[in-house]
């Protein structure tokens, strides 16, 4: 689970998100359209769990008038914890799928 081959794939998503990110803040302008959906899609994810239920994740309750309320630091750090606990789970998944078999 917390073996050094899923760490290192962990390491690979992280740093291949990275890369896919960065051009939305610093890139090319064509290059911003594709890379801010990687920066898009888990921050306004906050919305989503905020209309499963979970409170406290958006500033006023998530009664922002016509803007998008900003999530607060509570929503931040619970962004933060499940979007690195599924690509966790995705390395440990690659980890299990590319390890050698036992001969089980």
């Amino acid at each position: 689970m917390f073996e050094a081959r899923t760490l290192k794939i962990l390491f690979i998503l992280l740093a291949g998100y990275a890369l896919l990110a960065i051009p939305a803040y610093w890139g090319p302008p064509f290059l911003e359209e594709f890379s801010s959906l990687a920066v898009i899609v888990p921050l306004l994810s906050v919305h989503a769990f905020h209309r499963l239920g979970i409170p406290g994740l958006l500033e006023h309750g998530g009664y922002c008038g016509w803007g998008m309320c900003s999530p607060t630091a509570f929503g931040w750090g619970f962004l933060a914890l499940f979007w690195m606990g599924a690509a966790w789970l995705a390395a440990w998944g690659i980890a299990r799928l590319t390890s050698p078999s036992t001969g089980r």
